[in-house]
């Protein structure tokens, strides 16, 4: 009985320490929401930048607080890398 009871307490350990792990990496960058970015792109792959002109209407339409962070996105080594272009733009824009 005490085996059962050690065996079904390791399980529910891994599946809770599973589950924290898995919440824990799902704070994606705001530079990956398709629905936020897509008035910064000519195109639904989100590889074309919109003219200089058009992304200021963009980035001016988005809350300050939002702004803020996707600077802040930018500022991230990693997250700079894949958004190059855009995080070029963004920081001529707005810092």
């Amino acid at each position: 009985m005490r085996m059962k009871v050690l065996c079904m307490s390791a399980v529910a350990l891994a599946m809770m320490g599973s589950a924290a792990i898995a919440g824990s990496s799902t704070g994606t960058s705001a530079l990956d929401d398709p629905a936020k970015m897509a008035p910064f792109f000519t195109d639904a792959g989100m590889k074309t930048l919109r003219t200089e002109a058009d992304f200021k209407t963009a980035w001016m339409a988005m809350k300050p607080d939002e702004r803020t962070a996707v600077l802040k996105d930018c500022g991230d080594t990693t997250i700079n890398k894949s958004h190059a272009d855009f995080c070029a733009m963004a920081k001529k824009m707005g810092g």
